[in-house]
């Protein structure tokens, strides 16, 4: 099976305060704002989208991946200030084992701390396990990003552990250690789903 059958290319995901739509080539304009004045944006990330050139590239990339059926990219529209926000994304999408990661995702300094990565979360999160039928979604990061740990740890994931000198850092000889953390099927039906319900 298509491993992105079940995702239309017009995927939507939508609620009174934020919108999720695919992530398209002309997007470059609605996030270059965020890509030439926010650079600290990507400290953590191994692809950057500081400046046009970067976000071109960075665009493409995703683009090429959601062709490929591996990756399902969103830019994120913030409804109550009419602006787009940044984006996130669906990647390692395995419908035979039912597991998906989520991440990529970068918001503008303006829209952190709002209230918006938790819409967005809910909206991902809920599409995943109850459209999607998936069983395990996972999340990781760089251990050192204190921020994105603590903001994951907020929606309801569980940490499971640390893979050491997991990957490279950019323009660096230190390798990154990548924290894992996941939400599972049943506890997104438990209490994940009505504990980050409350909070929006």
């Amino acid at each position: 099976m298509n491993s992105t059958s079940k995702f239309s290319q017009n995927t939507i995901l939508e609620d009174d305060f934020v919108l999720l739509r695919p992530l398209l080539a002309n997007d470059i304009e609605n996030l270059l704002d965020i890509s030439l004045n926010e650079p600290e944006t990507w400290e953590y990330s191994l692809v950057r989208a500081n400046g046009r050139e970067n976000l071109e590239n960075y665009i493409q990339l995703a683009l090429k991946a959601k062709e490929n059926n591996t990756e399902f990219p969103f830019i994120v529209f913030d409804k109550r200030s009419g602006k787009y926000a940044g984006s996130t994304r669906f990647y390692d999408i395995n419908l035979a084992f039912k597991t998906i990661q989520l991440g990529y995702t970068w918001y503008g300094k303006n829209f952190r701390g709002t209230g918006l990565n938790k819409h967005c979360k809910y909206l991902l999160l809920q599409f995943a396990f109850e459209t999607l039928g998936m069983e395990r979604v996972e999340f990781r990061a760089d251990n050192n990003n204190q921020r994105s740990i603590a903001a994951m740890k907020s929606i309801g994931c569980k940490v499971e552990g640390v893979m050491r000198s997991h990957m490279p850092t950019l323009g660096s000889e230190i390798r990154r250690d990548s924290i894992i953390l996941s939400i599972l099927k049943n506890e997104w039906f438990g209490d994940v789903k009505e504990n980050l319900k409350s909070k929006l």
